[in-house]
Order: C-alpha cells, then sequence, then structure tokens
C-alpha cells in the first residue's frame, strides 16, 4: 500500500454556485469603452459602482480578444473634422496608452484600462461575469436587481441598486426589463433618411475577425483545418484586395452576419469568420500567388468577433440622419460623434459591391441626452452602440470613441441622479441640473461643441490673467524639407474678423516659368472646418529659380473670427519650403478629395486632411503686421481646444520661463486646480496596430508647478503626458494669486488652455 492521501467526499447534500449580494448607487453592465468611462466618472462622482462584463478583459471592441483600433471623430481616413479628438475620460485614456504603448499593442491596451478601473476605490469590477436575469422592482417599470454568473469562480452576484445603465452591446439588461427596442433599419419614409437601405443591401450590420501574422525566420508550412472556405476566388467577389502584407483591422472587411440574428446567430456568425479567415490564410501561404509569405505564420486569430450592431434601444429621443448631417443643435447635448454615417452590405464579405458605403457630415454633431435612458424603464441609463439612434444614425455614432464620450456623460448624469434622488428622465427636464450636468463633463475636458459652459464655481472667472509673453505669429522659418507641390496643399490659420494680413510663402525650387493658384476660404459655421466658402482666389505668376518668394495679397476680409484656408494648387513645377516650428492651432493640410452626395440630396465639398509625414509641419510663410491669435484673453473663454479660434495661451518661441498668473482682489479659498494643455486634438492617437512616432504630443506641458502669493510651490509635476490634470490640495490653500511656472515642453511652445480653480 502506498501513502497517497485518499480525499473521501463527504455525504452528498444539495449543492449550489456560492451567492453574493452586491448594492450599488449605479450598476453598469458592459465594460466596452461606453461602460469603462461610465464607471470611472460615476465612481470618481462619489458613487458606489459596480461595473459587470462576461469577458477576461475591459474595452470590449478595443481589448486584445478582438483588437479594433480605437477612433471616434478625429480619424486616420478622410474628414474635414479638425480638433475634434474626444475628451474627459477617454482622451485621459488615449494619452496614457500613447505613452505606455506607442507600438500600439493591444495586450498593453488591456493593462491601461485594468489599471484605469482597479485605481477607483468606489468602483467593483467583476470580469468573466454574464448578467442573465433581470429582477423587477414592486409595479414595474423599473429594475431591482440584475443577476449574474461567473463560470470561473462559480459565483452567483446579486446586484442592486436605484440605478442600473445597459452598455452591454446586445442589450442584455434592457432586453430582459421589457426597455423599448429596435433591430435592423427603418424604412426611408420613417424619419425622411434618404441613406435608408433597401433590401437588396440589408437591414443590420455584420461582424468581422481579424488575424496577425509574424516572420518566424524560417519557411512555414499551413495545413487548413477541415472547416476553412475553399475555392475562395470564387466566393469572394473581392479576393483581390487579399495579400500578405495586411492583417489585423485592417481586415475590418472581412464581415458577416448582417442576414441573421446576430444576438442569437452568434455563434454561426463566428464559425463562418472563422472558415473565412483560415480560408483566406490558406489561399495566401498555398495558392502560389504570395510567394512573400514563405516565412510568414499566424500569431494570431480571434476568437471573439467584432460586432456592428444588435438592438438599439429607444430613449425620448431617436438620433436620426438629419441630426447627423445638418448637425443639429440640442439644448440638452452631452455628447457628440464625427465618424461618417458607415453602412456596410449585409452579406459583408460575399458582397459584390464595396464594404462600405460613407455619408459623410461637414463637421462633429451633438447627441442630446435623451438618447442615453430608456424611454419606458425608468431607472435604466443606455451608453454605448446599443443608444436610441436609427440604424442610419448609428452608423455613425456605433465608433467606440463616441460610445466612451456617451458612457462618461451616463456616469456623470447618474451622479446627479444620486445627489437629488432623480431618475434619468428628470435630469433633462430641469435647466439647471441639465446645465450642471455639462459643467460637470466640461470640468473634466469632456468637449461639447456649440455649447457654451459658463462655470459660476470656477474662481479663475474673476480673476486677472497676466503672462511673461504672448506668442505673435510673424515668421515660420523655412527650416523643414522640401515640400513638392504634386497635390493641393493649405496652410491652416485662425484669424479675426478684419482684413486678412499679406502672406510671402517661399518656393524652395521653381523649375521653370509657371503660374500658381491661390484660394483663400473659410467655414460657413463655427463649428466645422471644411473649407465651402472661397473668399477669393488668385492666379501668381512664378519664376524659375531657388528660393522664389510667393508674395500672397488677398483683398478679402474674415466676415468672423474662424479659421481661413491659404491654399496653394498643386503645380509640379514647384517645390515649397516648410517649416519645423509647430505651433497650437496651426497645421499643413493635404488636399484630399471630393465628396459628392448629389445622389442622396446632399452637396458637394472638398476634403484637406493633416499631413503627418515627418518633418515641415507648417508651411514656411511671413505675415505682415503679425497676428496675435494666441493671448492670455483665451484663459477664460472656457474652450479647451481650438474652435473658431486657438483658443490657447501660447508663450513666445524666445521665453525661457514661461509663466502665467492669476490674480484676485482678495484672498480665495481654493482646493483643486485644474489645468488643460494642449494633447494635440487633430492627432487620432489610435490605440493598436499603429506604431505612433510621438509618445506624448509636442504641444502638451512636460514640467511645471505651481505656486502661492507667498512663492511656495504647493504643485510641482516633472513627468506630465495628460492634457487634463487635476490637482486636489490635501489642505485647501487661501490666497489672492497663484502662478503657474512653465519649466519644460514636449518639444513646442508652451500653450495652455485654461487654468481652473475651485
Amino acid at each position: 500500500m502506498n501513502n497517497t492521501n485518499i480525499l473521501v467526499q463527504p455525504p452528498a447534500v444539495a449543492r449550489a454556485a456560492k451567492q453574493v449580494k452586491l448594492n450599488a448607487d449605479l450598476v453598469i453592465v458592459g465594460a466596452g469603452m461606453a461602460g469603462v468611462c461610465c464607471a470611472i466618472e460615476a465612481a470618481r462622482a462619489g458613487l458606489k459602482v459596480v461595473l459587470i462584463q462576461d469577458r477576461p478583459v475591459p474595452g470590449g471592441n478595443a481589448s486584445s480578444e478582438v483588437r479594433l483600433w480605437l477612433l471616434g471623430a478625429t480619424n486616420h481616413m478622410t474628414s474635414n473634422h479638425r480638433y475634434s479628438r474626444e475628451g474627459g475620460v477617454i482622451n485621459e485614456i488615449f494619452l496614457e496608452n500613447l505613452w505606455r504603448n506607442p507600438d500600439g499593442n493591444p495586450v498593453l491596451f488591456d493593462t491601461v484600462l485594468l489599471e484605469k478601473l482597479v485605481a477607483e476605490k468606489n468602483l467593483m469590477l467583476l470580469l468573466n461575469t454574464a448578467c442573465f436575469a433581470v429582477d423587477q422592482a414592486a409595479g414595474g417599470g423599473r429594475i431591482a436587481g440584475v443577476r449574474a454568473f461567473n463560470s470561473q469562480n462559480s459565483t452567483m452576484y446579486e446586484a442592486t441598486a436605484p440605478l442600473f445603465c445597459d452598455a452591454s452591446g446586445d442589450g442584455i439588461v434592457g432586453f430582459l426589463a421589457g426597455a423599448a427596442f429596435r433591430m435592423g433599419a427603418e424604412t426611408r419614409e420613417e424619419f425622411g433618411e434618404k441613406f435608408a437601405p433597401d433590401g437588396d443591401f440589408g437591414f443590420l450590420l455584420g461582424s468581422s475577425l481579424y488575424f496577425y501574422t509574424k516572420d518566424a525566420g524560417h519557411p512555414v508550412e499551413f495545413v487548413p483545418p477541415a472547416f476553412a472556405l475553399r475555392d475562395l476566388e470564387q466566393k469572394i467577389p473581392r479576393y483581390t484586395h487579399f495579400n500578405a502584407g495586411t492583417d489585423g483591422c485592417k481586415l475590418w472587411w472581412i464581415e458577416w452576419g448582417g442576414r441573421l440574428d446576430t444576438v442569437h446567430d452568434a455563434e454561426d456568425i463566428k464559425w463562418e469568420l472563422w472558415r473565412v479567415v483560415y480560408g483566406v490564410w490558406h489561399y495566401i501561404k498555398n495558392s502560389g500567388k504570395f510567394p512573400e509569405a514563405r516565412n510568414l505564420t499566424l500569431e494570431w486569430v480571434g476568437t471573439v468577433p467584432g460586432k456592428r450592431e444588435s438592438r438599439r434601444f429607444e430613449g425620448d429621443y431617436i438620433l436620426r440622419q438629419s441630426d447627423v448631417v445638418e448637425r443639429k443643435p440640442h439644448r440638452d447635448a452631452v455628447a457628440y460623434g464625427g465618424w461618417s454615417i458607415d453602412l456596410h452590405p449585409a452579406d459583408g464579405v460575399y458582397a459584390k459591391i464595396a464594404g462600405s458605403h460613407h455619408l459623410h457630415q461637414k463637421g462633429v454633431y451633438q447627441i442630446p441626452y435623451r438618447c442615453y435612458y430608456s424611454r419606458n424603464v425608468e431607472n435604466l441609463f443606455l451608453a454605448g452602440r446599443l443608444i436610441s439612434a436609427t440604424h442610419v444614425a448609428h452608423g455613425t455614432t456605433r465608433v467606440m470613441a463616441t460610445c466612451a464620450l456617451g458612457g462618461q456623460a451616463v456616469g456623470a448624469a447618474a451622479a446627479l441622479c444620486a445627489r437629488e434622488g432623480k431618475l434619468p428622465r428628470a435630469i433633462g427636464a430641469d435647466d439647471a441640473l441639465l446645465r450642471e450636468l455639462q459643467t460637470r463633463l466640461a470640468r473634466s475636458g469632456h468637449h461639447l461643441p456649440g455649447v457654451t459652459i459658463s462655470d459660476p464655481a470656477n474662481l479663475a472667472n474673476a480673476a486677472t490673467v497676466s503672462v511673461s509673453s504672448e506668442f505673435v505669429l510673424k515668421k515660420l522659418p523655412a527650416d523643414g524639407p522640401t515640400l513638392p507641390l504634386d497635390k493641393t496643399y493649405a496652410q491652416l490659420l485662425p484669424l479675426p474678423a478684419s482684413a486678412v494680413p499679406a502672406f510671402e510663402f517661399t518656393a524652395a525650387e521653381v523649375a521653370r516659368d509657371t503660374t500658381l493658384t491661390v484660394e483663400l476660404r473659410t467655414t460657413s459655421g463655427p463649428w466645422h472646418f471644411t473649407p465651402d466658402v472661397v473668399l477669393e482666389k488668385q492666379t501668381l505668376a512664378v519664376r524659375a529659380g531657388h528660393g522664389v518668394p510667393l508674395p500672397v495679397n488677398f483683398a478679402a476680409s474674415m466676415p468672423a473670427d474662424g479659421y481661413a484656408f491659404v491654399i496653394l494648387g498643386a503645380n509640379p513645377d514647384v517645390t515649397l519650403a516648410t517649416s519645423e516650428q509647430r505651433v497650437t492651432g496651426l497645421a499643413r493640410l493635404r488636399y484630399s478629395h471630393s465628396e459628392d452626395y448629389a445622389k442622396i440630396g446632399g452637396e458637394s465639398y472638398d476634403t484637406f486632411i493633416p499631413d503627418r509625414r515627418p518633418g515641415g509641419h507648417n508651411l514656411a510663410f511671413t505675415v505682415s503686421g503679425g497676428l496675435a491669435c494666441h493671448g492670455a484673453g483665451h484663459l477664460q473663454n472656457c474652450w479647451q481646444r481650438p474652435t473658431c479660434r486657438s483658443n490657447a495661451w501660447v508663450a513666445a518661441a524666445g521665453d525661457a520661463a514661461p509663466t502665467l498668473t492669476l490674480t484676485w482682489l482678495a484672498p480665495q479659498k481654493i482646493s483643486r486646480v485644474s489645468l488643460f494643455f494642449d494633447g494635440d486634438y487633430d492627432f487620432a492617437c489610435e490605440t493598436v496596430l499603429w506604431w505612433q512616432p510621438e509618445r506624448v504630443p509636442v504641444f502638451c506641458v512636460k514640467r511645471y508647478e505651481i505656486r502661492d502669493a507667498r512663492g511656495e510651490v504647493i504643485v510641482s509635476v516633472d513627468d506630465n503626458h495628460q492634457a487634463a490634470v487635476h490637482h486636489d490640495l490635501s489642505v485647501p490653500l487661501v490666497t489672492d494669486s497663484l502662478t503657474v511656472n512653465i519649466l519644460e515642453t514636449w518639444g513646442a511652445p508652451a500653450a495652455v488652455f485654461a487654468v481652473n480653480c475651485y
């Protein structure tokens, strides 16, 4: 007999999963980007939050399980949306990921989200926990609690709260609670949407599955699984788009499932996408058409498809195409979007037409608070891709950074509900509470285009501001690489409502005598960057030579404060001089193409996008008289990014010790100081797959200190990489002045949008 221990089972007893009861102020189901930002905002506001996620990691489609880059209004693709990257909590996440993960490793992005969540002491995160039941409150119309099960620790959770948020994507909470929802596309007639699809196109967006490859350094054979798709050239009409060099979410068009029920048929959709992915790799490795794939192997294949659409729940307002395209204002705006209306054929990868069809708006559009709560379940907030929108409007609101903005708005609204003892609808119905909601969001850097915030609690509004220097734009030196004028380029400039100053650009080389077309354009409204108003057009005679001056003297005046586009038309005989100097609110743009939407009743307009090739971030030029467009007066105008003006105080380039001081007539009691720097809101900050050349936007302030009236340092920071930083003082400060010393930036002249004191 050996000495092995024998475990003797006790007599049979009734067994059940461990049960844990949780009571919170807010229960959120779904930890995609909307749920993450909702939870962080609510927890920071003091609410006790339970965040339930049915997957091993947070992030949803942005996580390492799916690996889609996180994008929104600003993107790497064609749009006129300058300075529109989302602010607030999601911008904090963007910049933290850029700092830690410039190579776009999706596993590291998981850690950024996990760290943000576990840092909040008021937040309980339950991973691998699937919500499967909703308990109704007595009398109906409200949720009393949800039940969820974690198969990893065999634990049943019962979470109760006065408020709930469904950020689950498929809307499991709303569905089980009986919340009104829609699935599929509306008719064109219901909301007057000319972009609404017909049956041939399909009424539902599908899901996508990605794969990554790597070079193994030696030949790698691939034997496909039996279920892999064969005869790919006969079954996938766009098979010529496949190549050995494309992987990851650049293969977004490996999409399928739009003809099925994307909720209940999700496993069937996944299996079909697996068939396609392994069939594509079989084709690349074994067709003989891609010899460059000889040493490539599959490093990763997704196991969770990235889902675009399922249920959409009805709020008190349903966002529609006209809201997006006409950019209608809403008194209760709490978020915004800027992705195009992006509809995909339901047949996905098997469709004979393009994989996506876009309708671009001129600028970002507002999303009202009424889209973020259920119209018939009184204590249910909505966040993420399931918010109240038509199928057409969902084509733009569904992208993750837009979902994140809405999630933060819900978290802030929940805090007001908890404080006031009110339900979600009541916040939007009360003008004072609605303004407080918008103000709370703005305090975090959560931008609300078109909504002017007057924050009565901000002590800085009553201060006198003085600065050590102000940047006056007189010249951007020709110290960058030369730029062939093989495309049309533009210099973007904030100009006041007055006569336009004279400019002089420089042609590094002109091959022969020629002419050059020069235009001055502006925008038809203050809240977009589409150059749709031509103020003047000229033709310059240009002589051959080196270092040829290009004087541009416009007779036109700017009709209002706004951004102007000085456009130099393409000419292959001309090479322009560029400047390495970078200044907040200035940019060199490249003509992309003209969007023509006449077929759906739209209009044609040109698109100019940032030219982000290394070096020469602006054109080299001089300005007669100089432009004072970065003054200290901007520090008290409530905007924390460029809009129709730069909105930034920028110190003079030669100022070795930039300083700004707030002075009050009487001592103030200050408990919190918030600073808003320039995080380069024109940079998309993609989270995965893309390599980013800078870990921190060059406009951001790296080192700074804050001193009181006696000159004592109360805050000192040596390694900042965030655009919005908040300093809660352990002991309130009583002082009649506050000085911010900028000690070092990340490369560009020091820029500050605001210093707020509470």
